[in-house]
């Protein structure tokens, strides 16, 4: 089942249900009016939803056209959204590239911070900056939306709480985390509003890609045109989101509608650095990844941050070439108060 939030004059939107191929799209206020409301109530009101999707595929639902540009992200805003860091290899070449020994903890402890989930950019909203200077980045990734998760539950248990999977543009303002990290206390102003993409799927959706609480896929991540990377989220991930949905759920309970996130996903090149899709690798999900092999390599980055203008897009495919979950597709904007 694909589900999606259209815009509309209220901050959370309408659910619709989607057609597997996102031309088509039904209403269901009369099931559930945001997906938030759905998730509040999945037992009841997930299979009425599945009996709409299934209605839209056989022509028995009504249906309108879907059209991406007019979806927000899934969940507008949510009660919880916390981002992990799954895919080591990149949390090994931020170390390696400060000359900085990586904790062997960080093997089996996640790393994960809270993020800011009152506001969440819609799949082709702008990314608004005011300064190039803060380091704008684009981070692809994959998060789950999770059912009601006991405090304590075990990987096993949160795996089971999964409900729905979509991807994300975690955007990073580079040039301001060193301040804050050097402060002790995380991430704030170097990490504003996230995206998510237009649509989210039930698990099942993904048939044989969704595999051990990970989705085994390639993430297609474009910069003004141009290939970026193509990393395998099923790949090179140490903690799969049973692991990740768990670590968050240790002291505290998480409440349906909570997202937790895989962190950059980033694949190694024959065991060492990743290398570009030109060159024959996976390519990467984020800049800082490249000019961090690149100081590694070479002793200085040299690409670039985003400018005012790039158009950066990401997307997951089937393995027919269809496009699973649609694409976030967003230009860096300059930002002026008005």
């Amino acid at each position: 089942m694909k589900l999606a939030t259209l815009k509309d004059s209220t901050r959370d939107g309408r659910l619709v249900v989607v057609a597997k191929d996102l031309t088509r799209c039904s209403e269901v206020g009369h099931i559930a009016r945001t997906l938030q409301a759905a998730l509040d109530d999945w037992l009841h009101v997930g299979p009425r939803l599945a009996r709409v999707a299934e209605g839209i595929e056989t022509g028995s639902q009504p249906t309108v056209r879907f059209h991406e540009h007019d979806a927000a992200s899934p969940l507008p805003r949510a009660y919880q959204w916390a981002d992990g860091s799954a895919y080591v290899n990149h949390v090994e070449l931020v170390r390696k590239a400060r000359n900085a020994e990586m904790p062997e903890s960080f093997w089996t402890d996640p790393l994960m911070y809270q993020g800011g989930s009152d506001n969440f950019l819609a799949p082709r909203d702008p990314i608004l900056v005011a300064d190039e200077a803060y380091g704008i980045d684009m981070e692809g990734e994959i998060a789950v939306i999770v059912d009601d998760v006991p405090m304590g539950a075990s990987a096993a248990e949160a795996r089971d709480a999964i409900r729905l999977v979509m991807l994300v543009n975690d955007v990073s303002l580079r040039g301001l985390i060193p301040a804050e990290l050097a402060k002790g206390f995380g991430f704030f102003q170097s990490k504003p509003s996230s995206t998510f993409s237009p649509v989210t799927v039930t698990p099942d959706e993904l048939g044989d890609a969704w595999k051990d609480g990970k989705v085994h896929l390639p993430l297609l991540v474009s910069l003004n045109g141009k290939t970026f990377g193509k990393a395998n989220a099923g790949i090179d991930m140490t903690f799969d989101f049973g692991a990740l949905v768990a670590h968050a759920a240790r002291t505290r309970p998480l409440v349906a509608g909570s997202i937790i996130g895989s962190g950059t996903v980033s694949n190694k090149f024959q065991g060492g650095p990743g290398r570009p899709a030109t060159d024959g690798g996976a390519g990467y999900s984020c800049i800082a990844e490249i000019r961090m092999i690149e100081t590694i390599e070479t002793g200085a980055p040299k690409t670039s941050f985003l400018k005012f203008g790039d158009t950066v897009r990401i997307e997951m495919k089937d393995e027919r070439g269809h496009s699973i979950f649609g694409a976030i597709e967003q230009t860096i904007t300059r930002y002026e108060r008005s």
